[in-house]
């Protein structure tokens, strides 16, 4: 599986932008998707996770009401919309794939090379 992310870029706080991530290679495999970011001097967090039909979804508290995750599995292709951004939610954000394994069978995580988001305050 691989994942390429696009969408970053410079925004004003309170701003909006979109990220987008396209998946490629066996999708089939893919149970759930994600979002996380790392910000400078960061470890990396989870923002948002959606299962592979799209019936489920959790946030992090900190983009709870400003964020939403969504996907097209018809084209491969997992949102973020970002909305009312703030400048604390500069980072670098990356895509997650994640493939449940059978039992006794560690899952695999696939990852995008991330696109940057810089809110100006």
């Amino acid at each position: 599986v691989q994942l390429v992310e696009s969408g970053g870029g410079l925004v004003q706080a309170g701003g909006s932008l979109r990220l987008s991530c396209a998946a490629s290679g066996s999708t089939f495999r893919i149970n759930a998707m994600g979002w996380y970011r790392q910000a400078p001097g960061k470890q990396r967090e989870l923002v948002a996770v959606i299962t592979n039909s799209g019936g489920s979804t959790h946030y992090a508290d900190s983009v709870k009401g400003r964020f939403t995750i969504s996907r097209d599995n018809a084209k491969n292709t997992m949102y973020l919309q970002m909305n009312s951004l703030k400048s604390e939610d500069t980072a670098v954000y990356y895509c997650n794939a994640v493939e449940i394994g059978p039992p006794g069978v560690h899952d695999m995580n696939y990852w995008g090379k991330g696109t940057l988001v810089t809110v100006s305050s």
